[in-house]
């Protein structure tokens, strides 16, 4: 695949981790052609959930693809990972290009409008290892993009726009949480592939 000359990388953290924003890394025909796709052919089940002993489901949908069937548990539910499409492989191929980091997964989500988000977490569960790399590609609507330090609470805004890519790495996930805001005027779709390397 033919890389698009992206925009100048930007460090988004002062400290305590390294988040790159390379900006656009698609042209926007070729975004718009992914976000099609990615609308029909991926398997899209809405999300699940369980805290304080409750079982919740999500208006957002996702999707868990990999290498192989791994499992991968956060939010108390497990997802089994589906094999790669030929969409989803070209854009790992993409992606790992840019990152410079090989990947094995990717969770996918689907957020129908602003009204759709992310509440403050962090990818930090036992199956992604220490210090892991992250990478975010965004296609559809453009919305902010959160950072929060746990113990300064300072956070940090991003916009993510259609056919971008933010790679998360280092200290990133031990240090920060991150957030998709609502955002009420927004009433156009967005996907979001976050590809992983789940550990043996």
């Amino acid at each position: 695949m033919d890389l698009f000359n992206p925009n100048t990388e930007q460090q988004v953290l002062p400290f305590d981790g390294e988040v790159v924003y390379y900006g656009t890394v698609l042209p926007q025909h070729k975004a718009a052609a992914y976000m099609e796709s990615l609308l029909h052919t991926i398997e899209w089940r809405n999300d699940e959930a369980i805290a304080f002993g409750k079982h919740f489901i999500t208006a957002r949908k996702v999707a868990w693809y990999g290498n192989q069937a791994f499992s991968y548990t956060y939010s108390g539910t497990t997802k089994v990972a589906l094999m790669w499409t030929k969409e989803l492989l070209e854009l790992k191929s993409l992606v790992e290009k840019l990152s410079g980091t090989a990947f094995n997964s990717c969770l996918l989500n689907l957020y129908h409008n602003g009204k759709e988000g992310m509440a403050y977490h962090s990818d930090d569960e036992e199956a992604l290892g220490k210090n892991t790399t992250i990478a975010s590609l965004s296609f559809g609507a453009v919305r902010k993009f959160l950072f929060k330090h746990k113990i300064s609470r300072q956070t940090i805004p991003v916009i993510l726009e259609n056919g971008s890519l933010l790679v998360m790495k280092g200290e990133t996930q031990t240090h920060w949480m991150h957030r998709l805001p609502p955002a009420a005027k927004i009433t156009t779709p967005r996907i979001n592939l976050t590809f992983r390397t789940i550990q043996p």
